[in-house]
């Protein structure tokens, strides 16, 4: 075999309604285009286990008279695969991107996907990913009234131990819990603040864990919002889809994607924009769903999304935003959520509350090696937890008084390895602002 060219012969393909997505031929050939890239650079090695992975896999072939990674094959691609959390670091900063208008269009994290993908069609959906897959589902049963029992249940070591051994849930991932009240039931009895919609109206994608475990986020959301002059709606909706894809079930993700398009449709045909208080949920509208379904409905959808201190952070740039603050926050430690820089809309929670008096935020740049399903693995879970040690490491350098992330699983992380409170960037405004929740 020869030396592979890095130059595609024809664009890569992204779309999942495109025939060629699912031709196992072409995902090989691309993998190794894109590979060989990515061994002659090498500069994500330490960004996730998948590179050093595939390095040590395109050495090997090479000391066995291989010119580079054209002697990889399935074996090979399942095991980086495999190591990949899709936190899109290495997309963020490789120079060879569609992004970046480089001739070899290189993305590793759709490409990843995309074998995943075809390997759940090929050989199901595991077990594992299945019960990760529903997290509106679980939260919808798990919260309310059942919320004392549920979160007892779902806590108890040795329950911990059988999903585990069962399910592949790690039981030392400190798991969600349920909300006593959910964020829909608390908002149809929320009287709005006065003034609410003399700016305007703005649809909320609550998110399964804004609507279930912390539905804090998405009251403060309504509050913050409804104190700039903006009345809050929240359209029928699901899950996002981002645990289906992460465990390669295209279908499931697709049909969440049609059901939340059609809703969120009502909101864009008024004007309306959406707000999203989790940086994956909004990556996923955003970026995913065009891709998902290919249709005009959902690239307006996704033109009309924004994540919510990005929508906060436009007011701030009109001078619109309200800055009655009553206090502010002292040192704060900012976690830049990797769904959030793969927006390109770098920290807009940052700049928002390095407004407020009193308050100085140093930006925490470092993965938390979650980023959704991942780092809830059993087989994951040690590995999430080193490649997390340099986040843990920047927050603690900082000494800060108020740790804020606007990933909830994120904030569960640095949580269990930090020993701090962490709260959502609209907390900690919500509360500068003497917003009490009730």
């Amino acid at each position: 075999m020869s030396k592979i060219d890095p130059r595609p012969k024809v664009p890569p393909v992204t779309s999942v309604a495109d025939p060629r997505y699912w031709d196992p031929v072409d995902l090989q050939d691309e993998l190794r285009r894109q590979f060989e890239v990515c061994h002659g650079c090498r500069m994500c090695v330490n960004y996730c286990g998948s590179f050093p992975d595939l390095f040590a896999r395109v050495d090997r072939d090479i000391d066995r008279g291989a010119e580079g990674s054209e002697r990889l094959d399935v074996s090979d691609f399942r095991s980086v695969t495999e190591l990949c959390w899709q936190c899109k670091l290495c997309y963020i900063d490789c120079p060879y991107t569609p992004d970046q208008k480089h001739e070899w269009a290189l993305d590793i994290p759709r490409l990843l996907g995309r074998e995943k993908a075809q390997r759940a069609q090929r050989e199901g959906i595991t077990l594992q990913d299945k019960a990760l897959g529903e997290p509106g589902q679980l939260g919808a049963l798990g919260s309310g009234p059942l919320s004392p029992l549920t979160n007892f249940v779902s806590r108890h070591r040795l329950v911990r131990k059988v999903n585990e051994k069962v399910l592949g849930i790690s039981e030392e991932f400190p798991i969600p819990p349920f909300a006593s009240q959910p964020f829909e039931k608390w908002l149809a009895a929320h009287k709005p603040l006065e003034g609410a919609g003399s700016a305007g109206t703005v649809a909320i994608f609550a998110t399964c864990l804004g609507d279930y475990n912390f539905p804090i986020i998405a009251r403060d959301a309504v509050r913050v919002l409804e104190k700039n002059g903006f009345r809050v709606e929240r359209p029928p909706q699901v899950c996002c889809g981002i645990p289906n894809l992460d465990g390669g079930d295209v279908e499931a993700a697709r049909e969440k994607a049609r059901t939340n398009v059609r809703s969120l449709m009502s909101a864009v045909e008024a004007g309306h924009k959406i707000v999203v208080p989790g940086p994956s949920c909004s990556y996923t509208i955003r970026k995913e769903y065009p891709e998902l379904l290919g249709t005009k409905e959902a690239k307006l959808v996704a033109e009309s999304t924004l994540d919510l201190m990005e929508f906060l952070d436009r007011l701030r740039k009109a001078k619109t935003l309200n800055k009655d603050f009553k206090s502010g926050l002292g040192k704060v430690a900012y976690h830049a959520a990797c769904h959030l820089r793969a927006q390109k809309i770098g920290t807009p929670g940052a700049r928002i509350l390095g407004l407020l008096p009193d308050t100085e935020v140093d930006v925490v740049e470092k993965c938390s090696a979650v980023d959704g399903t991942w780092g809830m693995k059993a087989q994951h879970y040690e590995m999430g937890r080193k490649y997390a040690q340099k986040m843990v490491r920047g927050i603690e350098a900082v000494e800060a008084k108020t740790v804020v992330t606007d990933c909830p699983l994120s904030g569960q992380r640095i949580r269990h390895e930090n020993k701090v409170d962490v709260v959502h960037p609209v907390t900690a405004l919500a509360r500068a602002y003497g917003l009490e929740d009730a």
